[in-house]
This record gives C-alpha cells, structure tokens and sequence, in this order.
C-alpha cells in the first residue's frame, strides 16, 4: 500500500489560463512562485515559450522548435510570489488574446552539485520529484547530478546554445531510447543516455547529443510521486471507448504521445482547466504551434480526445492516435490532484 507525501498538489503543479493585456500583466493564482513556467496561445499560432529559474527571466525556449535559447525583454520579465509578470510578446501576452501557462515549482535560484562527473546547477524540489538541471556539456561518456535523492522517472533535455539540435525526451522505463519533442519522430533507439538508466545521483549522457563540448544545456527530470504525478506506456484499442488509465488521482494535466513516427503522432496534451467537462476535446500540442482544438485546419474534436476522471484518464477516438487501429503504444505524463495526503489514508496500491 503507498501513501502520499504530497497533501496539495496544487502547491507544486497548477495550471493557470489568462488573458493577454499587451502591456505588463502580472499573472497571480499560481498558488506558488513558479521556477519553470509553459506559455502556450490559445486562439493562436505562435510558438510555445518555456521559461525557467536557471536560465533566467526575459530568456525563452520553445518546445515545438529546435531553436537555442532566446531572449526577448518583452517576454516573462519576473518570477512572483503567486505567478509571474509577462509583458507584450505575441506568445504570451497580446492584447486581448488567451493563453494557458503550466507551472512547476522547483527549488528557487538553484545551488551547485558535484554528484556527477559534469558539475551542474540543480533547483530542486524533492517533494514533488521534480529538478531543474543545467550542465556544460564534457564531449565523452558523463554523468550530470540532478539534486532530487530518487532516480528520474522522466528526462526532457535541450541543448540551450547551438541552432537546430533537437529535444531528446527519455524515460518510461527504456533508457536505451529517446523521441524528439519538437517533432513525431518515433520512440527511437539512440545513445543519449548511453543506454544506462539514471541513479538517485545523477542521469548518464554519451558523447553526443546532449553532451557536446562547451555547450550549455538544460534538464528538467520528473521522478513519479504516489498520488501526484505518474509516467507509463498504455496501448491503444482502435475504438472510441479507449484504454482507461488508472492514476490514483484526478489528472489536471495529461500529455500523450503515440511511440510511432506519423503525421498523427504529436505530443498532445490535455487539461482540465481550459476544458472543465468530458469530453475534453481541446488538446494543444507541444510540438507544434497549432492552436487549440485545432490541427491541420480542422476541429480537433475530429482527432483527439480523452476523458479525464476523478482517478485516471480515458482514451477517446482511439483510431486517431498515432498510425490508428490497435497495438499501438502510447507514452504518457499525467500530473494532479492528490486525493490525500500524508494522514495514512492510501492513495494507490501499486
């Protein structure tokens, strides 16, 4: 039987929607001060922009692009006690226009950790199985610490100085490959965690990839937490009365992404703040600049749907995602809502 430690999910996971002003606009309701916030428009087309603590405000990444870190004053201009401020950039504050940000809570400005061959920067928050880790690239075979005491369930990686590098997003019990978040590509074999899985310390890197010499990185690892946050593979059906998955809590977030290489096979991603009700049909796409509810000029309601329930989720319109039919594999993260905490009251039995 396990319990949960984490009595507010909330207080380390929100997702928040608002409005755009144009001008400075001072986002609260986080519920925390956020150390990695994701933009997303919703009524349009702009890239996604990530921000985050080690790399500092007004500096952005984009998940459906493989550029290096940008920066723009215009952007997210300061981390607050209950949010954060966004100025006038289109992909986060236009006049009049709606967005959606999700934000973590990690462990503040960060500190420095020597618990891997490549010294790096970690901001940590242990309760929640979350870090945020930047590291200089060595160019050989390298461990990075990732300051969190459990081993990551989850790695999402980006080379943060060089144009056209890819996202290299690893875990699910497979570290021998790795799918590319900016695109459909497959859940590939590949080297970059040089077919090890992490530690409790630190997470493995090849010479490659995600370790090249003198350039800067960042990694934000997930670690799975009872009754807060939960990373699997599911299989499709190839029906519209999908697989149920069961997470032992209400999902405010749910990301699926189907392991072949297709035009349907997206990074799609859920939550129950911009869609209240089932069906929740309003998936945005963290590798591609779509819009909500929309994908290839259409409805997405004609692709993409899931129910999200007080314990799980549920697949929808099952022959849609990623090569259709049945037997296809399907990635997930879902993080949310605990249904208790740490009274004694069981949460899941895994």
């Amino acid at each position: 039987m396990a319990y949960s430690t984490i009595t507010k999910g909330s207080a380390h996971f929100n997702t928040k929607i608002y409005t755009g002003t144009g001008s400075s606009n001072a986002i609260t309701g986080v519920g925390f001060q956020p150390d990695f916030v994701w933009i997303k428009k919703r009524n349009g087309s702009p890239n996604h922009a990530l921000f985050d603590v080690l790399r500092g405000v007004t500096k952005y990444l984009e998940s459906s692009s493989n550029a290096p870190d940008q920066t723009d004053s215009n952007s997210l201009s300061q981390f607050d006690s209950d949010g954060f401020t966004v100025i006038s950039k289109n992909s986060v504050n236009s006049n009049g226009d709606t967005y959606v940000s999700w934000n973590w809570k990690g462990g503040g400005s960060g500190t420095t950790n020597n618990d891997g061959s490549i010294q790096s920067t970690v901001s940590v928050n242990n309760t929640a199985g979350f870090s945020i880790v930047k590291y200089t690239g060595y160019g050989g075979t390298s461990t990075v610490g990732h300051g969190m005491n459990v081993a990551p369930t989850l790695l999402i990686n980006k080379n943060i100085s060089t144009n056209s590098t890819s996202w290299f997003v690893g875990g699910w019990g497979d570290w021998t490959k790795r799918m590319k978040l900016e695109g459909t590509n497959d859940w590939a074999t590949n080297t970059v965690w040089n077919d090890t899985a992490p530690t409790d310390q630190h997470f493995s890197l090849n010479g490659n990839n995600a370790n090249q010499s003198g350039q800067d990185y960042i990694c934000y690892c997930f670690a799975e937490k009872a009754g807060f946050s939960k990373f699997g593979t599911l299989e499709s059906v190839g029906n519209d009365s999908g697989t149920f998955t069961y997470c032992g809590f209400a999902p405010q977030l749910v990301m699926v992404k189907p392991t072949v290489s297709d035009s349907w096979s997206n990074w799609y991603v859920f939550d129950n703040v911009r869609r209240t009700y089932n069906l929740n049909d309003k998936p945005l796409y963290w590798n591609l600049s779509t819009q909500e509810a929309y994908y290839g000029g259409s409805p997405a309601s004609n692709y993409a749907q899931i129910d999200i329930t007080s314990t799980g989720f549920k697949i929808r319109r099952d022959g849609n995602w990623g090569a259709g039919g049945s037997g296809t594999d399907l990635n997930y993260m879902a993080f949310g809502q605990t249904i208790v905490g740490s009274n004694n009251i069981p949460v899941v039995a895994r």
